[in-house]
């Protein structure tokens, strides 16, 4: 069987888009298959009727963890350590199906 190029999984609150690109954009350049949150919408970048509602948070969220099952390992954009309360879900998601995790910046 070929070997097939590693698959990561970026996790990060969704305020960091910036970092997050930039580490998808270098773990591509080295080959990395990458798997990362698909929708960006903050409540300061667009009007009350562009926001995500409960139910569609609540399915992105568990679309997640089903990108993380994908991954060979988890890494978190967490500019100045800050880990928010999902990211920290989807880490002890992470860990708990043996997945290894690194970050960006320490915690």
């Amino acid at each position: 069987m070929p070997d097939r190029p590693e698959i990561v999984c970026i996790c990060g609150s969704t305020r960091f888009v910036d970092e997050m690109s930039a580490a998808n954009r270098e773990l591509t350049f080295a080959g990395v298959i990458v798997v990362a949150p698909g929708v960006f919408l903050r409540a300061e970048d667009h009007g009350a009727d562009e926001l995500i509602t409960h139910e569609q948070k609540t399915a992105l969220d568990a679309l997640h963890l089903r990108k993380i099952d994908l991954a060979d390992r988890v890494l978190v954009v967490n500019p100045g350590g800050y880990v928010g309360q999902s990211t920290s879900r989807e880490i002890a998601y992470a860990l708990a199906t043996g997945k290894p995790v690194s970050f960006t910046d320490p915690a």
